[in-house]
């Protein structure tokens, strides 16, 4: 698990920073991001430099798009209500393919229990057949000898 920070450029890679905006945690699938965007949106808009991480990571948010926008309304080119609407259209799709990717990830995992649960069954069912197979070879030989026919003597 990893923060997400504003630094210093000079300052050590572990070392001193200004701001924490958030966490990033790989090991998950998707992977979780908690970031502060409009905090993250307002160091952007004064010049921070994000390393290429956590670009990606802004990009996936939806951070550097209202960035774009943002400048866009600043130099006139469109209205805030136009950006808005833009971002909120990005957001709703961005959401729905995320929650489409938790829903795969989902039914892979049931239909791989599925499978496994299938295949130990299948299993199950092959060593009780074996076992029957078994009870049915060893019952005839377990049984008594035949009594001799009449006129035949018993060796004792």
């Amino acid at each position: 698990m990893y923060d997400v920070v504003v630094a210093d450029a000079r300052s050590p890679r572990d070392g001193r920073f200004i701001e924490k905006l958030g966490t990033y945690d790989p090991n998950t699938n998707p992977a979780s991001i908690n970031i502060n965007n409009e905090r993250a949106l307002k160091w952007l808009m004064n010049g921070a430099q994000p390393t290429d991480t956590v670009k990606a990571m802004l990009s996936y948010r939806g951070v550097l798009l209202k960035k774009h926008l943002q400048i866009g309304v600043l130099k006139g080119a469109i209205t805030q209500e136009t950006a808005d609407e833009r971002f909120e259209a990005w957001k709703a799709s961005k959401e729905a393919a995320i929650s489409g990717k938790v829903d795969k990830l989902a039914k892979a995992k049931a239909d791989a229990k599925q499978k496994a649960f299938e295949a130990e069954a299948a299993k199950n069912q092959a060593r009780l057949d074996a076992l029957k197979a078994k009870e049915v070879v060893a019952a005839p030989a377990e049984e008594a000898p035949e009594a001799p026919a009449e006129g035949e003597e018993t060796q004792a």
